[in-house]
């Protein structure tokens, strides 16, 4: 492990002290929960969608989440490990074979239905 790689190691654990973030992928239904200011108030708002693209990259790590809103595709790129992500919830997960979803951004209605996961060892 070099310097960068010690000096990202500590910067990841002081921001995700108190934070839980669970495992997740492409395809995985998520519900985020973001950290809004508006003025001098500050409120906690839901983003629920699939997430298509994930990239890891260290401090840097991003995901992209995908919803429909009102028949329009909108999507959000989050930081992993940033301070605005206050939650990660993971829904429900998703069976893919690719890493990027891209794809579903041509897509609607049944064709952009992505399969559940089956876990048997879960109880």
């Amino acid at each position: 492990m070099n310097t960068i790689q010690k000096l990202e190691a500590e910067q990841i654990a002081k921001m995700t002290e108190g934070k839980v973030i669970p495992e997740f992928g492409a395809g995985d239904n998520l519900r985020v929960s973001v950290k809004i200011r508006e003025g001098d108030r500050e409120r906690t708002q839901a983003f629920e969608g699939v997430c298509i693209a994930r990239a890891n990259k260290g401090i840097s790590s991003n995901f992209t989440v995908r919803k429909l809103s009102y028949g329009e595709g909108v999507e959000r790129v989050f930081p992993l490990y940033g301070p605005a992500v206050e939650s990660i919830e993971v829904i429900r997960r998703g069976k893919v074979r690719r890493a990027k979803l891209y794809y579903l951004r041509g897509r609607t209605g049944k064709s952009a239905r992505i399969a559940e996961k089956k876990d048997f060892n879960r109880k």
